[in-house]
């Protein structure tokens, strides 16, 4: 018998699919059948989405986001309050958090959280680059919006400890420098929970409900 149903460009769709967060094999099939099915409609817009895109869609220079631009759309927007900083984990998290209209800030997306067993440390996230971001004066706070895991807790603790010893260093050169408020978010977010699969009520009572971090 057989061991493919269609021709080797289709499967080639299938296994492409079939990689993506969510589907498996048999969804992949349905998905693939359900594109050809709809080429015109579906399938030709699509490719001609991701071709655009993958001439496109770049990583912000400065918050970290993706955007077809650099600086991103939330960085060039002059209606959000640049004195406040929202530092999140991933970009899903900063798009979590814009879907749910919670606050109107700036981001900084650190790409990750620091993981000794995975080898990950402070080098392979952008912190250098939040530290450069809050060298400049402008911002008053930073909300430590990461997910509520061990490894996200670990990261907060350790930007706390950075933001600190920064705000020492410009204490001495400016003694009118006053250090940023740092808090991080309050109930809502569960234990364990993680930003992009919570629901925008529950975002909003965090946003809300934040408290300085400890």
């Amino acid at each position: 018998m057989a061991s493919h149903v269609a021709g080797p460009d289709i499967e080639k769709l299938i296994k492409l699919l079939a990689r993506l967060p969510g589907l498996g094999p048999r969804s992949a099939r349905r998905v693939a059948l359900h594109l050809i099915k709809n080429k015109d409609q579906l399938l030709v817009p699509l490719s001609e989405a991701m071709r655009v895109a993958v001439e496109k869609v770049q990583v912000c220079e400065t918050c970290g986001n993706i955007d077809s631009a650099s600086p991103c759309t939330i960085c060039t927007d002059t209606r959000r309050d640049p004195s406040v900083l929202v530092v999140v984990e991933d970009v899903s998290d900063l798009w979590a958090l814009e879907r749910a209209s919670v606050i109107n800030a700036a981001y900084h997306v650190l790409g990750g959280t620091l993981s000794p067993l995975d080898g990950v440390g402070p080098d392979d996230l952008n912190i250098a680059g939040l530290l450069k971001r809050t060298a400049k004066g402008e911002i008053r706070e930073i909300i430590l919006a990461v997910n509520a895991t061990v490894e996200g807790q670990t990261t907060a603790h350790y930007i706390t400890d950075q933001l600190q010893e920064q705000a020492k260093e410009l204490k001495v050169s400016n003694p009118a420098y006053e250090p940023i408020r740092i808090s991080q978010l309050a109930h809502g977010v569960p234990i364990g929970g993680e930003l992009d699969y919570l629901d925008e009520g529950t975002l909003l009572q965090a946003i809300r409900s934040r408290k300085a971090f400890e």
